[in-house]
């Protein structure tokens, strides 16, 4: 446990900050899992429908430290790809 007022403060503060992450990351792979399924489904135009939403909870994700900027552009360029393959 922490004994200086300081690192009592810094562990309130990362577990506030947990739970913030914790939200931003569920609600990311939601959108993915979801976007995913319509992949799989061969749903083009709904799968197309739903990528700006994805790429804004991807994007909101790296802004805050979340994930990583490679990852999220990573992950953003396999998404592309996918919905790339089933319009073509």
């Amino acid at each position: 446990m922490a004994n200086t007022s300081s690192a009592k403060k810094a562990h309130r503060v990362s577990l506030r900050r947990r739970v913030f992450n914790a939200r931003r990351k569920k609600a990311m792979k939601d959108s993915v899992k979801e976007t995913s399924k319509l992949v799989k489904g061969k749903s083009a135009k709904e799968a197309s429908a739903a990528l700006p939403g994805v790429f804004q909870a991807i994007d909101k994700a790296a802004k805050n430290g979340t994930i990583k900027k490679n990852t999220a552009a990573r992950m953003k360029s396999r998404i592309s790809k996918q919905i790339d393959a089933l319009t073509k």
